[in-house]
């Protein structure tokens, strides 16, 4: 099994140096996508409950079991520890966003986007599984569904120059040029280095000032 890139969803802030180590670049659909941390819950809501008769402390122990074997490049044991995190807790969000992006190291994208949309459903107020997703959606050239993820992951976090990138590239696989300049000047405007965006705003004849009204 190919080894993939590896996030942790944590409580962590994105600017801290726990959730900046963690940083990686994943490398698909010919854009470099930069997804950050993630609580394991939207900011003031309670966790679900666990399940009866499982421990969500064993939960835990066994997620990071499993993200230490990621981090060695141990990926099908780490999937198996993924395997027994869910079944020990089938709401633990990071376990679900962790062994998607396993699936998706694999090209098992329908795998990849059923625990995407997992964990996207217990923290739908983060934009990174909605991202993560919107990849594999573009992979299998579901670009509909995706473009319908990036216009809610940008919403949720509209600093975020990757997710502007993403979905440049998925309007102009739609054909909406204009969006896709919109998008991809965005990012631009983020993040003034991404040769993805500014190659995609070439592609697409986007002009200097381009207007970023992209909705």
């Amino acid at each position: 099994m190919a080894i993939p890139v590896f996030y942790r969803l944590s409580g962590a802030s994105r600017s801290g140096p726990r959730a900046s180590a963690l940083v990686a670049l994943v490398a698909l659909c010919g854009c470099s996508i930069n997804l950050g941390s993630l609580s394991s819950k939207p900011e003031n809501e309670a966790p679900p409950p666990a399940p009866a008769g499982t421990s969500v402390s064993e939960a835990q122990a066994t997620t990071a079991r499993a993200e230490g074997l990621v981090r060695s490049g141990k990926a099908e044991e780490a999937l198996a520890e993924f395997d027994k995190a869910l079944a020990l807790d089938p709401h633990n969000a990071e376990a679900l966003y962790n062994r998607g992006l396993l699936y998706q190291s694999e090209k098992q994208h329908q795998s990849a986007i059923d625990d995407f949309t997992s964990a996207n459903g217990l923290t739908p107020q983060r934009a990174e599984p909605l991202l993560a997703r919107a990849i594999s959606y573009l992979a299998l050239d579901k670009i509909k569904e995706a473009a319908t993820d990036l216009d809610e992951a940008v919403q949720a976090d509209p600093q975020n120059a990757q997710i502007w990138t993403t979905r440049g590239l998925a309007y102009e696989r739609l054909g909406d040029k204009t969006k896709a300049a919109g998008s991809y000047a965005r990012a631009i405007n983020l993040r003034p280095r991404d040769e993805a965006a500014r190659s995609g705003f070439a592609r697409v004849g986007g002009k200097p000032g381009q207007s970023y009204d992209t909705f």
